[in-house]
């Protein structure tokens, strides 16, 4: 499966967007999905996570109430909600696909970036 991380850019503190997870294939639809995040001179971290269903979701105590992870398995796409964001939430963000429990930090395939600046 291919993916295809959009929807980054430049906003004020307080404000949100919308990423969204573009991919090719139909097992997507099996497939739980992962944001991530890799702000500079940092490690990569953990944002978000959604079951193939819909049905479970997990987040990152950073973003958990400010974020909202959701998918439409009919256009095969992943999206993440970013509400209050915060000049820390500046990073490129990724998603990530694979097999198993929102709960794993494991991904076997992963898109390009998409860079959230939030200015102060």
């Amino acid at each position: 499966v291919q993916l295809q991380a959009s929807g980054g850019g430049l906003v004020q503190a307080g404000g949100s967007l919308r990423l969204s997870c573009a991919a090719s294939g139909r097992s997507f639809r099996t497939y739980r999905v992962g944001w991530f995040r890799q702000a500079p001179g940092k490690e990569r971290e953990f944002v978000a996570a959604i079951s193939w269903s819909g049905g479970s979701t997990y987040y990152a105590d950073s973003v958990r109430g400010r974020f909202t992870i959701s998918r439409d398995n009919s256009k095969n796409t992943v999206y993440l909600q970013m509400n209050s964001l915060k000049p820390e939430d500046t990073a490129v963000y990724y998603c990530a696909a694979s097999y198993g429990s929102v709960y794993e930090m494991n991904y076997a395939y992963w898109g390009k970036g998409t860079q959230v600046t939030v200015s102060s």
